[in-house]
């Protein structure tokens, strides 16, 4: 990902998002309010963000537990000319919610959320056997320890 430059409102927008998105009719109207420019302005802000890799996701996070899905952290070796290959595959499974490479080994870790054990599994196959990975940690989640937080933007 090329260096994305930020100017002001764009960093006023970052930190505005990601203390809590407006749930409102009109929620960019009021993003850019709260920013100093138009609701329009501030779409195109925040699409511009999401396009160019400064912002991962705009949209909701639910506990998957209590919804009754279950999740497991994966974390697999991969030689540092693939890992770009295997990134993309693990990215390209809309049940992957997390993926982050890492110094040492293993180097490339991955929170996976599925409507089952089993579901998991399957996911789990899907990207090993698509990235051609033979061996996988896979560490289900036996509790939840989930921290907030918000980085100023300056």
């Amino acid at each position: 990902m090329a260096k994305h430059m930020l100017d002001s409102i764009d960093k006023a927008l970052l930190n505005i998002i990601q203390g809590g998105f407006p749930l409102k009719a009109e929620p960019y109207e009021e993003l850019g309010r709260m920013a100093g420019v138009s609701g329009d302005e501030a779409l195109f802000r925040v699409r511009r963000l999401v396009e160019a890799g400064v912002v991962r996701k705009v949209g909701p996070f639910f506990d998957a537990r209590k919804m009754g899905s279950a999740s497991t952290l994966c974390a697999v070796h991969v030689p540092l000319e693939r890992i770009e290959h295997v990134a993309s595959v693990v990215n390209s499974r809309p049940e992957v919610t997390h993926n982050y490479q890492r110094d040492g080994v293993p180097n490339l870790w991955f929170t996976v959320i599925a409507p089952s054990k089993e579901a998991i599994g399957e996911v789990v196959s899907d990207i090993c056997e698509r990235a051609g990975i033979r061996l996988v940690h896979n560490i289900p989640a036996a509790r939840m320890f989930k921290v907030k937080v918000d980085l100023k933007v300056e």
